[in-house]
C-alpha cells in the first residue's frame, strides 16, 4: 500500500527516523564533497534533493537517497578532467535523463546480470580509492587546489601520500585518530546503549571541540581554515540562494561529458537497485519496492540536483539501514531528512565552518575500511577461483584504473570463467563393462550450446573402436545446430570406420536427424538406459537399425 506522507500516523516515528538519518547525512554529504574535490554546498544540495525529491517521488518506504561514496572516484576525476564544476553538471543531468529513459525501458532488473564478485571487487576497490584519498586531509596535509588526482599513472597516490607522511599536522592526526577509534568503539557492545546517537555526529562534534581546545591551549595544534569545512556564508535569503549553481550548457559540446553521464547513469543505477533490494530485505514488513519507478524517481532526482548545483545521487545503503534501524515506518523520514538538511544549510552554516577535514576524512577512512574490510577478501579467497580472480582483478581496476574499467575487467573475466565452465560440462559420462565389450553413455546436459562442441568432439574422437556408445538426449531442452552437425558427421565417418555402434536416445524430432540414427523408443528405455543390467538387452534393441 502506498505511503502516505500526509497521515499522522507514524509522524513520531517517522520524525525520529529522519532525525537520526539527517545527523548521519550531513557529514557523510560534506565528507563525499570534499573527498570528490567538489563544492562542499553540492554535497549538501545533492542530500537535500536526495531527501525531498526522490523521498517524494519513490516507491521505497525506507530507502533514504544522497550523495554515495560509490561515485567519488568518477565525479573526481571527471571534475578534475573537465576543470569548471558547472561542466561536470551537464554529466550529472544526462545521467538523469539516461536514468529515466531505463525506467521506461523497464531495466530494473539490469543489476541482476552482475556478477556478485564484480560487484564486491567493485566495492571494495571504492573503499580502498576512499582510504588513499583521504590519508591526506586525515594527517593534516592541505594540498594546493592543483594537485587534484587524476589517476594512478601519473604516481598521484604515491606522491601524495609520500608527501602527506613528509608533512603531517599533529593536532590534524589527533584528531582523525580520535575518530576512528570512535567509529571502532561505537561498534562493540560497551556503547550498545547510547549507539542510537549516530557516531558520525559523535566524531564530528569531538573532532570540532578538539580543535577549538587547541587554538586555545596550544596553539601549534590548532587548525587553520585550510584544514576546515567551508561552506559559503549567507547574509540574507538572496545570498543563499545565490550559492545554488547552474549549468554551463556549453559541457554538452564534450565526449567527455557525455562518456561521463553514461558512467553515473550506470553506476548509480546499479548501486540503487542493489541498495533497495538490500533495504527491502531489512523491511520488517516485507514491501517490494518497484525497480523500474526507483529509477525514474533517481532520474528526476539527478535532474533536478544538476540543476542546483548538486553531486549525483544513488539510494545509499548506510542511510537506508540507518532508517530502518531508527524505525522508520514511511517514506516520510527520508523527506524530513532532507528538509532538516535545507534548513541546516540555510540557518548554521557558520558552525558548520568550524568543522575539521580531518573529522569528516576519519569517517571516510571508516567507511572505505568497511567496503574492503579484510573478511571480504576472505570470504572471496574461500570461494573458487572462478570468484575470486574476478574479485581481485576489479579491485586493483578500480583503484589503479578507474571504476568503469575496473569493472569491465572483471565481468570479462567472469564471462571467461562462466564460458570456460560451460565448455567443460556439456554430459555426464558412464562407462560400463559387460561380456560383449564396453558399453559408454553420454547423458547430455539440459543446454548444450555450440560452446560444448569442442569437448564432446574431443569425447567422440578418443573413443575406443568396437564399442557401443548411447546419446542421451532424454533430459536436454535444448541442443545447438553445430553439435547436432557435429553428430551427424561422427555417426557417417568416424563411428563406421571403427565399427562404434552409436544409438540416440530421447533426440526430438525437430533436431531433424537421420532415421536410423534416432531411438523410435527412447523415452520408454530411459530407465533402461540408466541400469547396467539392461545395457546388453537394450544395445540389441537400438543397434538394430544401424546394423
Amino acid at each position: 500500500m502506498e505511503s502516505n506522507v500526509f497521515s499522522k500516523r507514524h509522524l513520531k516515528k517517522d520524525f525520529l527516523a529522519g532525525l537520526i538519518v539527517f545527523l548521519i547525512a550531513l557529514p557523510l554529504c560534506l565528507g563525499i564533497a570534499q573527498a570528490s574535490h567538489a563544492p562542499l554546498f553540492a554535497g549538501v544540495v545533492a542530500g537535500i534533493v536526495g531527501g525531498i525529491v526522490i523521498g517524494s517521488l519513490s516507491g521505497s518506504h525506507l530507502s533514504v537517497s544522497g550523495p554515495a561514496a560509490g561515485l567519488t572516484a568518477i565525479v573526481l576525476v571527471a571534475i578534475n578532467e573537465m576543470q569548471v564544476f558547472e561542466i561536470f553538471l551537464c554529466s550529472v543531468l544526462i545521467a538523469g535523463v539516461l536514468q529515466i529513459i531505463l525506467g521506461y525501458m523497464k531495466s530494473g532488473a539490469i543489476a541482476n546480470y552482475i556478477p556478485t564478485s564484480v560487484l564486491e571487487g567493485m566495492l571494495a576497490g571504492i573503499g580502498l580509492t576512499i582510504i588513499i584519498k583521504q590519508l591526506p586531509d586525515a594527517v593534516g596535509f592541505a594540498r594546493d587546489k592543483a594537485a587534484v588526482m587524476v589517476d594512478a599513472e601519473d604516481g598521484f597516490f604515491e606522491k601524495t601520500i609520500e608527501t602527506a607522511m613528509h608533512n603531517i599536522q599533529p593536532g590534524a592526526l589527533i584528531i582523525s585518530l580520535t575518530g576512528l577509534v570512535l567509529l571502532i568503539l561505537w561498534q562493540t557492545k560497551a556503547f550498545k546503549k547510547i549507539q542510537i546517537v549516530p557516531a558520525g555526529l559523535v566524531v564530528v562534534l569531538i573532532g570540532t571541540l578538539l580543535n577549538e581546545i587547541f587554538k586555545s591551549t596550544a596553539p601549534q595544534l590548532g587548525l587553520d581554515s585550510s584544514h576546515l569545512v567551508k561552506l559559503p556564508i549567507a547574509a540574507t535569503a538572496a545570498d543563499f540562494f545565490k550559492q545554488f549553481s547552474f549549468p554551463d550548457f556549453n559541457g554538452f559540446k564534450s565526449v567527455k561529458v557525455w562518456e561521463t553521464g553514461v558512467v553515473i547513469a550506470v553506476v548509480a543505477s546499479i548501486e540503487t537497485l542493489l541498495c533497495i533490494e538490500a533495504t527491502d530485505k531489512l523491511d520488517p514488513q516485507k514491501r517490494y519496492t518497484p525497480a523500474d519507478r526507483e529509477l525514474k524517481a533517481q532520474g528526476v532526482g539527478n535532474i533536478v540536483s544538476s540543476l542546483l548545483g548538486g553531486l549525483p545521487i544513488t539510494s545509499v545503503i548506510v542511510r537506508s539501514s540507518a532508517n530502518v534501524n531508527a524505525g522508520a515506518q514511511t517514506k516520510r523520514s527520508a523527506i524530513i531528512h532532507g528538509i532538516l538538511l535545507l534548513l541546516c544549510a540555510a540557518t548554521i552554516p557558520a558552525l558548520l565552518n568550524l568543522i575539521p577535514k580531518a573529522a569528516l576524512a576519519a569517517i571516510l577512512l571508516f567507511t572505505g575500511y568497511r567496503l574492503c574490510r579484510p573478511s571480504v577478501f576472505k570470504h572471496m579467497w574461500k570461494g573458487k577461483w572462478t570468484q575470486f580472480i574476478p574479485f581481485v582483478a576489479t579491485v586493483i581496476g578500480v583503484v589503479s584504473l578507474d571504476l568503469l574499467k575496473g569493472v569491465g575487467i572483471g565481468l570479462v573475466l567472469s564471462i571467461f570463467y562462466t564460458l570456460r565452465q560451460n565448455i567443460r560440462i556439456p554430459y555426464y559420462y558412464e562407462r560400463t563393462t559387460s561380456g560383449n565389450g564396453d558399453v559408454i553413455t553420454l547423458e547430455l546436459a539440459q543446454e548444450v550450446s555450440f560452446l560444448n562442441k569442442a569437448s564432446i568432439k574431443e569425447t567422440l574422437n578418443n573413443l575406443p573402436p568396437n564399442s557401443k556408445i548411447i546419446i542421451d538426449a532424454s533430459n536436454t531442452a535444448y541442443i545447438d545446430y553445430d553439435v547436432l552437425e557435429l553428430i551427424r558427421d561422427f555417426y557417417g565417418s568416424r563411428a563406421v570406420d571403427n565399427n562404434i555402434k552409436l544409438s540416440l536416445v530421447g533426440f526430438k524430432d525437430t533436431y531433424d536427424l537421420p532415421a536410423d540414427m534416432v531411438e523410435k523408443n527412447g523415452k520408454a528405455n530411459e530407465k533402461d538406459v540408466r541400469s547396467k543390467g539392461n545395457y546388453e538387452k537394450l544395445l540389441a534393441q537400438l543397434v538394430q537399425g544401424i546394423k
